[in-house]
């Protein structure tokens, strides 16, 4: 199978289903920061040092995929004998418990807190600002066609996550969060 097809020349791409849109319609820029987002996660994973962290990072990485494909195939009749896997509410549902779990290992949070830290948990609050790009621009696309539901939940209690798992990964790292101070020089 040959990487290059020649078929997006034109400034063209297919999507599941057959139909060819522009290669700057909301659709693809909505999975394009999708699979932006899980490359920043591959990166955080080579960075994290709690094995667990890395773990459910592997699991998200393969949910985002779910929600790329979700979000390439339109929602219509023509697309229904597909059997595209769609985004359940399952994966919102386990990052949920996921922010339970690492939440409750910190510190109560009492003031805003600048990115960074430890080197991974500067990446994991890119991740985290990639994932709320990717949220702004799948609302967008909500806003002018069918999608299904659970990808902007799952999206919201996701780059909430990645800022848990920012702080979590600081804790480990014995980098502490540093502090929000709008009055430094």
């Amino acid at each position: 199978m040959k990487i290059y097809t020649k078929t997006g020349d034109k400034g063209e791409t297919g999507l599941f289903g057959g139909e060819r849109v522009s290669k700057d319609s909301l659709r693809i820029s909505a999975y394009g920061t999708i699979d932006e987002l899980n490359s920043f996660i591959g990166l955080a994973i080579t960075e994290v040092r709690d094995e667990g962290v890395k773990r459910n990072l592997l699991k998200i990485q393969n949910q985002l995929f779910v929600v790329g494909s979700d979000l390439a195939t339109p929602d219509d009749e023509k697309t229904k004998k597909l059997n595209i896997e769609r985004t359940p509410a399952s994966y919102y549902i386990q990052i949920e418990n996921l922010i339970d779990d690492y939440d409750a290992k910190l510190e109560e949070l009492r003031n805003f807190i600048l990115p960074g830290g430890s080197k991974s948990a500067a990446i994991l609050h890119v991740c985290r600002t990639v994932c709320r790009r990717a949220e702004r621009e799948v609302v967008a696309l909500k806003n002018s066609v069918t999608i299904g539901e659970n990808i902007i939940i799952f999206l919201n209690r996701l780059s909430d996550l990645l800022f848990v798992l920012s702080r979590f990964e600081n804790k480990v790292s014995n980098h502490p969060d540093t502090i929000w101070n709008p009055k430094s020089d």
